[in-house]
């Protein structure tokens, strides 16, 4: 290697640019499917493992490229065993969270991050504490993935970006990780079985929208009025409700795909039937511009529920709204809703024939909420000398399907499938 070269991290590269790598070596571009095979599907986690490929270019390899391979400096089980939570190291000595969550009807499902920390600042979020640190690369966000595969043994079927982080601030990694994620050649998860949630970044929204991908948008609502969500999630001050719904409607128009409204519900604070009607009414009324291919009839009533989006004909609303009671985090002031006033939230929403469901805690004894087990575990991420909030990433209570709901410090993690 010349000292004008660098050293390429092969793990992130589609195939076209492996093929392409490949042959700049003098090798044929079959080479470069290899080593996708190595990367991608058979977790390779050194280049000696490579055993198709030459001892001469496996020497090579090491010499001129690399491959991320995170490490594991926790893991926490919960549920007997069903949940496991990680916190896992970067090259970098950061330090980031995921979540493996296993089901009885045979889904695998894991929720990643995409950021160290967060800068969106939701005033309920564990994760945002901090502050961000920087964007997770692709490499670094499907390897969270493969590491899972390969301490567990078992293929995931599903992948939520709901991890530390807003996945769409992070756009072009979360968008190269997602193709990477579902590319035959790659990890072969299908595009309907990928979910991505957002704060509410509406240009990002539409970005997405116009790639018409097949998978599922989470977006975090968390209150129907302007001056209640600008208080929780200061993003809305410059994208405001009506923008983020309009964002929402071309979504599903762009994709024929429904969406998600994550609602995270607060004591007092923006869990009162007055403002379920004030959600339901607001959503009743998009709902004649919101219909998707895959959405269920209108007004059904779901019921609580794991999480899932329920399934239906092509005449129904292309949404559903996905409660979540929050889950309590040390130093902030909010309080979860008892199940009375969650079960009255959810009949203001189903008064009003709007498709709501309740989230199914898991991981209630294991920090899984983001952030947390990053607090009481004292990671540090570089440049920050507090180790209670290092790293700590976007708020598992609005997550899907890997975030969540407990009580007083135990957190749990819920499955909401694409």
């Amino acid at each position: 290697m010349t000292q004008s070269q660098q050293i390429i991290d092969l793990k992130g590269m589609t195939l076209d640019e492996l093929e392409a790598f490949a042959q700049r070596l003098g090798e044929p571009r079959y080479r470069g499917r290899q080593i996708a095979h190595w990367l991608y599907q058979r977790g390779a986690t050194s280049f000696a493992e490579m055993t198709d490929l030459p001892a001469a270019l496996r020497a090579r390899l090491t010499t001129d490229a690399v491959f991320t391979s995170l490490s594991s400096v926790t893991a926490l089980a919960a549920d007997g065993g069903d949940t496991m939570k990680y916190l896992l190291r970067l090259a970098d000595g950061a330090t980031i969270e995921t979540v493996f969550m296993r089901y009885q009807d045979g889904r695998r499902s894991v929720c990643i991050s995409t950021q160290v920390g967060c800068g969106m600042g939701c005033t309920f979020c564990a994760t945002g504490l901090a502050g961000l640190t920087r964007n997770l690369s692709a490499a670094e966000i499907i390897d969270q993935v493969l590491l899972v595969h390969r301490t567990t043994g078992e293929r995931v079927t599903n992948v939520v970006f709901m991890g530390m982080g807003e996945p769409l601030a992070n756009y072009e990694a979360t968008l190269r990780a997602i193709r990477l994620l579902s590319a035959p050649y790659g990890l072969g998860i299908g595009m309907r079985h990928l979910t991505v949630s957002t704060v509410g970044l509406v240009p990002q929204i539409r970005a997405l929208a116009s790639e018409r991908l097949q998978l599922t948008l989470a977006v975090s609502l968390h209150a129907p009025t302007d001056d209640l969500r600008s208080q929780l999630v200061p993003v809305n001050r410059k994208w405001p409700v009506a923008e983020l719904l309009d964002a929402s409607g071309e979504y599903v128009r762009q994709t024929g795909r429904r969406i998600s409204f994550e609602y995270v519900l607060m004591k007092g604070v923006n869990d009162t039937p007055e403002l379920a009607a004030i959600l339901g009414e607001l959503l009743r009324a998009r709902a004649g511009g919101m219909v998707a291919d895959d959405a269920p009839p209108a007004g059904i009533p779901v019921g609580e529920s794991h999480g899932e989006l329920p399934q239906g004909g092509r005449s129904g609303y292309a949404f559903h709204v996905n409660l979540i009671p929050w889950n309590p985090v040390y130093g902030l002031q909010y309080q979860r809703p008892d199940r009375e006033r969650v079960a009255a939230f959810v009949q203001g929403l189903r008064e009003r024939g709007i498709p709501t469901t309740v989230r199914l805690e898991r991981g209630v004894d294991i920090d899984a909420a983001c952030g947390q087990l990053q607090r009481t575990h004292g990671a540090t991420a570089p440049g920050n000398p507090n180790p209670g909030l290092a790293g700590s990433g976007r708020s598992a209570e609005t997550r899907e399907r890997g975030s969540a709901t407990g009580k007083g410090t135990a957190n749990t993690i819920a499955k909401h499938s694409g």
